[in-house]
């Protein structure tokens, strides 16, 4: 992988994460065009994308963040506490998978577009209920955020948008817009960046356990970390403006397009 090809695909993970689309599978799709179907090489870069995703949701959260961990450092059960509470619970599926099942999520990547296309589709259905929910409560509670973590839990697969799973699944459950984006956005940031530290420690991201340069993975990182900044923003405001259906159109286009350019 080039440094030019790591900045490309580093712009398009960092627009695609937050919007509900799924950067995992439009990465999928990216490379393949590109003819990069090694594995290994793909699993690693979307980590170091990923993670820089994840960052740049801590600059435009900061201050709900700064808010939490305050809150938080004063030992009380407050409100703060209740929410951190609720993002701790909701990870706890995914760090199952992750523990269990890590392998068998990693054999998927570079394995063809067929599921990605499939899982496209199902994101796009998914955007299509949501649409119809009304919001019925005022909080996201302990169940809904154990819920929503199971659908981020099954939104590992490559082709299922982790942010279209999850903001659809707490519009389904009736929670609020803006509550369930800023959740879902908030949820991730321990796994993701815990993933990475892992494979940072285990050696994972240097050049001979990937395949791929230092340049090219520092270029995709600050690409998908500024374009995220931009995409994270954006996206918070089509949520407010419930605007999320469109998106399902979409997904049913590239969903398509994969499983077709799979067959073929």
């Amino acid at each position: 992988m080039t440094w030019l090809d790591a900045l490309w695909l580093g712009l398009l993970q960092g627009f695609t994460e937050y919007l509900p689309v799924s950067s995992s599978g439009h990465l999928q799709i990216a490379q393949a065009l590109m003819g990069n179907t090694d594995g290994e090489e793909n699993l690693t870069f979307a980590v170091v994308v990923h993670a820089a995703t994840v960052c740049s949701t801590l600059v435009i959260l900061w201050r709900e963040i700064y808010s939490l961990l305050r809150g938080t450092a004063s030992l009380r059960w407050n409100e703060e506490t209740q929410y951190m509470a609720k993002i701790f619970l909701s990870m706890i599926p995914v760090g199952i998978v992750g523990l269990f099942f890590k392998d068998y999520v990693e054999s998927l990547f570079g394995a063809g577009l067929m599921l990605v296309g499939v899982m496209l589709l199902v994101t796009a259905l998914l955007l299509v209920f949501a649409n119809f929910a009304k919001p019925r409560k005022g909080k996201i509670s302990f169940s809904d955020a154990l819920i929503i973590g199971i659908s981020q839990a099954f939104a590992v697969l490559p082709g299922l948008s982790r942010s279209g799973t999850t903001i659809a699944t707490g519009l389904i459950l009736g929670d609020r817009k803006e509550d369930v984006a800023k959740f879902s956005f908030l949820m991730v940031i321990i796994p993701i960046l815990g993933e990475a530290f892992l494979d940072l420690m285990k050696g994972g991201l240097t050049h001979e356990a990937s395949g791929i340069s230092a340049a090219a993975l520092v270029v995709g990182f600050a690409a998908a970390f500024v374009s995220g900044c931009v995409a994270c923003k954006w996206m918070l405001s089509i949520v407010k403006r419930g605007k999320l259906v469109y998106f399902a159109y979409y997904c049913v286009a590239a969903g398509l397009f994969a499983i077709i350019y799979d067959l073929v």
